[in-house]
């Protein structure tokens, strides 16, 4: 059974809990808005314990939206609008149920190429705001924008965050930085409501877009942090915000354990360069013998949709397990003498480009659905902006090839950050001694690029 977040909210009533550029609610206000909107969803037969899969914005009515089913009871299953068509019906498809607990089921694909649901319960999102709040310092006086799709689990935690820990959320829709910018500064909200900013959860693109439209301006000194995370943060791209006067705190998660999983602070990401710190308290964390890293604790996920123990970001068990299990990130890193995280790397099938963790044989399962194509392999090449771009060697049959033609093929079949960026055809490609695609021998290939 989900639980209504209004009535554990952490924030009082007459506090301020959301502000659009048109209007704010006080807590108070937003509790009648939900449950307007809640009784709306039991007309149209929304019960408890149903999962509800629908396309939801970052603005206002996407979060009444969500904010009504939890009062319903129903488990949110928010999907992003930047999927495609096909995307979301197979998300839909793959959302029939969830497991007992859970409180919201947020979409990812599988590395074995199928969608699958990963059902996080209300513990878990609590947890991650104490982890959160711990590590951060922060307060009920807070005020985050809402820069993340809420169908991502970075974004869902500003929201589920902000309202536990009693703080204010800005939402103006999808992350615009000449919007966010102007917030900043003060603008673009209602003359009789003052809440500057004082936090924003970014990945390193929107930090790159930001610093660029800000053209090296510093941020008020109201504001506290910027909370990097979703993908690698380039070196340049740290520095270049300190340089300019930005805090920044690091932080590493994943899906599968509600977010963040371990952050430096602002304090610790400029005496450290690199790290992205300890883990968040009520998390654990090991390096195995091969170097992957593993973790567990209270944010671990309970489960999948579909399929897994949430244990593994490779094996699919076919039934639910709650026991205190590892999770395997894919990613491989160590910890220093200090108990903080570096991680150095990530397995070759998964791809993180914009803070969209990619599946790369989905991407070549989509490229094989060409006629042109007899065979391909995908594997993400180091990107300044985007963290990694998705590259992808292409075997073609026999004659003339098209890459134009067959990237207007890809267009309905992928969202754009799952797109191919870097091409390379040639046939035959490069096979280990076990007959199966060398990877290393492919990235090896891009890198001579």
């Amino acid at each position: 059974m989900s639980v209504d977040f209004m009535a554990v909210a952490g924030g009082r009533g007459d506090a301020t809990a959301l502000v659009t550029p048109t209007r704010w609610w006080t807590y108070e206000q937003l509790d009648v808005a939900v449950e307007e909107r809640a009784r709306g969803l039991r007309a149209e037969g929304v019960v408890p314990g149903r999962v509800v899969a629908r396309v939801v914005e970052s603005d206002a009515e996407g979060i009444l939206f969500l904010l009504a089913l939890w009062k319903v009871g129903a488990v949110a299953a928010p999907l992003n609008p930047a999927l495609t068509e096909s995307e979301q019906r197979a998300a839909i498809a793959a959302l029939t149920d969830a497991p007992n607990g859970a409180q919201v089921v947020v979409w990812t694909s599988g590395t074995a190429g199928r969608p699958r649901g990963v059902a996080l319960s209300y513990e878990n999102l609590a947890a991650s705001a104490r982890g959160a709040a711990d590590r951060l310092a922060l307060t009920d006086r807070d005020v985050w924008l809402a820069s993340l799709s809420v169908a991502h689990v970075g974004g869902l935690a500003l929201l589920t965050r902000s309202l536990l820990l009693g703080g204010t959320l800005v939402a103006t829709g999808r992350f615009d930085a000449g919007t966010a910018s102007d917030l900043l500064d003060g603008q673009g909200l209602p003359a009789d409501v003052s809440v500057p900013l004082t936090h924003m959860s970014l990945v390193p693109t929107q930090l790159l877009r930001l610093l660029e439209h800000r053209r090296g301006a510093p941020p008020p000194e109201t504001f506290e942090c910027a909370l990097i995370g979703g993908a690698h943060a380039p070196a340049e791209l740290v520095a270049r915000a300190h340089r300019a006067g930005w805090p920044l705190a690091l932080t590493y998660g994943s899906t599968e354990m509600c977010s963040q999983a371990t952050t430096a602070p602002p304090a610790l990401t400029r005496r450290k360069a690199g790290t992205v710190g300890p883990p968040l308290k009520g998390v654990d964390i090991r390096i195995g013998a091969d170097g992957e890293i593993l973790m567990r604790g209270e944010t671990r996920a309970i489960g999948y949709v579909g399929g897994g123990d949430g244990s593994s970001a490779e094996d699919d068990p076919s039934s639910l397990d709650n026991t205190p299990a590892w999770y395997r990130t894919g990613d491989v890193g160590r910890l220093d003498e200090d108990g903080d995280l570096w991680v150095t790397g990530r397995r070759a099938d998964r791809i993180v480009s914009g803070g969209v963790t990619i599946d790369a044989l989905e991407v070549e399962e989509a490229l094989r659905g060409h006629p042109s194509v007899v065979d391909a392999c995908v594997v993400g090449v180091p990107d300044p902006t985007w963290g990694e771009r998705v590259a992808a060697w292409v075997e073609p049959i026999v004659g003339e090839f098209d890459v134009e033609e067959l990237v207007s093929y890809l267009r309905p079949l992928l969202s754009a950050p799952k797109m191919p960026r870097v091409w390379h055809v040639e046939g035959g490609l490069p096979k280990n001694a076990n007959g199966k695609v060398d990877r290393a021998k492919v990235r090896d290939a891009f890198g001579a690029e």
